[in-house]
């Protein structure tokens, strides 16, 4: 985890970002649906009482039963507490007793085609505050992508965007985020990757790179704007692709994977659940259908085995060099 730092933030310039990050990707997979718009659920929480002292409110983006995203959704928002649990600071003893404030965007797109891969990205802000000293800040986020019937250039195209958001801030950047994407969408229990990876990164702020507030901030900026450029192209070149009961079995059995991934490991579902979040808000990254059957296993040389050939980290990028 990261030293104590005490550099100027600007939560509201991070606030007004985040929320036109919202609008532009829920415009752009709109368009991409084009049977469909994103229903919008303003949201307040009511001051809890309780220890942690939780409030603030959000926006949930939806989408149900389009023609290309059978369920999707871009949720932001802005939580603060008055202690952090205790889960949160056994690790960090120098939050213990601080207040917080989180803030967001967090989104899942789960499409009705099985040619077209499920996504995932988050963008984020924490930051812990006491009376009388500097606050504790760090960002956090990444994307990544999951595929049913994997496509190598499309996999090439969603590292070389990943790629072009780190650049500017480091040859090294890519390759660490990159890197900790494939060992962080990890299940264990299954000893696969949960899809091609992307990027992960938290902790972030003026360790380890010795970046200021606002170089942290572009570096979210560069993540949450190019998750749109990595994804839709995809979606616009798979979506129209034939598919018959086959492949929409694999799909189903293979979001299971998914799910358990969220509900066993993903940070963000079980810091939200642990502190009382908004479940609805929560639980919006589970597929809307989902199968586990005993002791599957695709028949070697099918369309479906191919796709464990990309549940492992692979460099991506020098592959398409050679």
């Amino acid at each position: 985890m990261s030293e104590v730092v005490q550099t100027p933030i600007d939560i509201d310039a991070v606030k007004t970002y985040l929320l036109s990050l919202q609008d532009d990707i829920s415009r752009q997979l709109a368009e991409e649906d084009g049977s469909k718009a994103f229903i919008v659920d303003q949201w307040d929480r009511e001051p809890d009482t309780g220890a942690m002292g939780l409030s603030g409110g959000g926006i949930s983006r939806v989408l149900e039963g389009g023609d290309v995203i059978e369920k999707g959704g871009v949720n932001f928002s802005h939580v603060r507490g008055k202690a952090l649990p205790a889960s949160a600071t056994a690790h960090r003893p120098e939050l213990a007793g601080r207040s917080f404030q989180a803030l967001g965007v967090s989104l899942v797109i789960h499409p009705r085609n099985p040619y077209v891969p499920t996504s995932h990205a988050n963008v984020r802000l924490f930051v812990a505050e006491k009376e009388g000293e500097a606050p504790v800040w760090w960002f956090g986020g990444g994307f990544d992508l999951t595929p049913y019937y994997p496509f190598e250039a499309d996999v090439q195209h969603w590292h070389l965007q990943s790629k072009a958001a780190c650049d500017p801030f480091g040859q090294a950047v890519y390759q660490t985020y990159k890197d900790w994407c494939d060992d962080y969408f990890f299940l264990k229990h299954r000893n696969e990757t949960r899809g091609v990876g992307g990027l992960f990164y938290d902790d972030l702020n003026e360790q380890p790179y010795g970046w200021d507030f606002a170089t942290c901030f572009q570096f979210m900026q560069s993540v949450g704007n190019h998750y749109i450029q990595a994804y839709r192209p995809i979606v616009a070149r798979r979506k129209a692709m034939e598919y018959g009961e086959r492949q929409r079995d694999f799909q189903l059995y293979r979001r299971g994977r998914y799910a358990e991934f969220n509900l066993a490991f993903d940070r963000g579902t079980i810091f939200g659940l642990q502190t009382g979040g908004r479940t609805e808000s929560i639980l919006m990254s589970m597929p809307p259908l989902a199968t586990w059957k005993y002791n599957y296993h695709p028949e070697p040389g099918s369309e479906e085995a191919a796709l464990y050939d990309y549940l492992t980290p692979r460099d991506w990028l020098a592959e398409r060099q050679g």
